[in-house]
């Protein structure tokens, strides 16, 4: 029996880095790798819901501008993170490191420099996040949803390795071809609300289904919300008698992609990737407060493909609204986007990866 590749999987605290990283891990799993997470508390909350991973929290800290003083604590902490991360990497070495992006992978990248361990970091969003382009110089690869992606210095171009989005393989596999488009005149809603709960969703989307409701368009609705949100709207689609279901966190999002002829979410690159795998027709309503406004440029890059309508939350209560009765009076408007989603796929990103994984691999330290 061949020796297992010992893996190091780093991910940051939000949905957005862990299930990519979740996802890879259980790839190279069945590849014939041993994976180990390394994350900090706030990753921690999210894979502890997972069961049979081994985990490791080190300590992480972002880097602060708020002033000089908070500047020269916060550098204080990372230079301690990285000091963890390498006596942490001298008694557990790996063949390789993932930084799935985020603060937290940041420390064992750098530690991972310092001892000569290679690593590739990776990037799903429209423009290259903070952590990543500082690990840029000392990663071997970059691997990148999109070509497109904003942000990588010229002279990096040759570290780009584009291979598609890291998602569920149950979801790349999905075949919505039978699926009807609308289910007896009505639409059918899944909305996400992310890592961040989207606490405007759940405050501001259900009055907008209740005026849709009251002039004759029929809903039923599949809402994300938390658990301290879960009575209040309940209570509200009962009295609005709207159709409804609330869910507080689903590792299987493919039960309700079943259900549903649109989706309303915000514009993390994993979701809005799942969904245009499933061929979902979706409103990206961009999280305005996002690093970069990152999110704002992946909405913008699917609505220019056609696989989904754009929305800023600024705009949501008007223009959700005249949506939503565009969409129930016109059916060629989600059948239209169908079409165009079903000209992509992400089938070939795991392939990519260990094609990619295997040149690393023979590559000289």
């Amino acid at each position: 029996m061949s020796k297992k590749i010992k893996t190091i999987i780093a991910i940051g605290g939000t949905g957005g880095h862990v299930f990519p990283g979740l996802h890879l891990g259980e790839h190279l799993e069945k590849s014939g790798h041993f994976v180990e997470y390394v994350t900090d508390k706030r990753g921690y909350k999210f894979l502890n819901r997972f069961n049979n991973l081994i985990i490791k929290i080190l300590p992480s800290s972002r880097l602060s501008k708020k002033n000089i003083f908070d500047y020269f604590l916060s550098l204080i902490a990372i230079l301690y993170s990285v000091l963890r991360s390498i006596i942490f990497l001298l008694f557990n070495r790996p063949k390789i490191i993932f930084g799935m992006g985020g603060y937290a992978s940041f420390p064992i990248c750098i530690a991972a420099t310092i001892l000569k361990i290679k690593f590739i970091i990776y990037e799903n969003n429209l423009i290259i996040g903070k952590a990543n382009k500082y690990l840029l110089p000392f990663a071997r690869q970059i691997f990148v949803s999109y070509r497109e992606l904003e942000g990588i210095p010229e002279k990096f171009n040759y570290k780009i390795r584009e291979i598609g989005n890291i998602i569920n393989k149950t979801i790349i596999n999905y075949n919505q071809n039978q699926k009807k488009i609308r289910d007896n005149k009505k639409i059918k809603i899944l909305i996400l609300g992310g890592s961040q709960a989207a606490k405007i969703f759940a405050e501001t989307l259900p009055n907008i289904f209740k005026r849709c409701s009251n002039e004759g368009v029929s809903l039923e609705i599949f809402q994300h919300c938390m658990q301290n949100q879960e009575k209040q709207l309940s209570l509200f689609y009962k009295e609005a008698k709207i159709k409804f279901e609330t869910f507080t966190f689903s590792e299987n999002l493919i039960e309700y992609f079943s259900k549903v002829n649109l989706a309303i979410t915000r514009s993390g690159a994993s979701i809005l990737a799942e969904l245009t795998n499933c061929n979902i027709p979706f409103v990206s309503v961009p999280l305005p407060t996002a690093a970069d406004n990152h999110q704002l440029k992946n909405a913008i890059y699917y609505q220019q493909k056609n696989y989904s309508f754009l929305i800023e939350e600024k705009d949501l209560k008007t223009e959700l609204y005249s949506l939503i009765k565009e969409i129930y009076n016109n059916n060629e408007l989600l059948e239209n986007i169908i079409n165009k989603q079903r000209q992509h796929s992400d089938k070939n990103v795991y392939n990519n990866i260990n094609e990619n994984l295997k040149n690393t691999f023979n590559e000289k330290n």
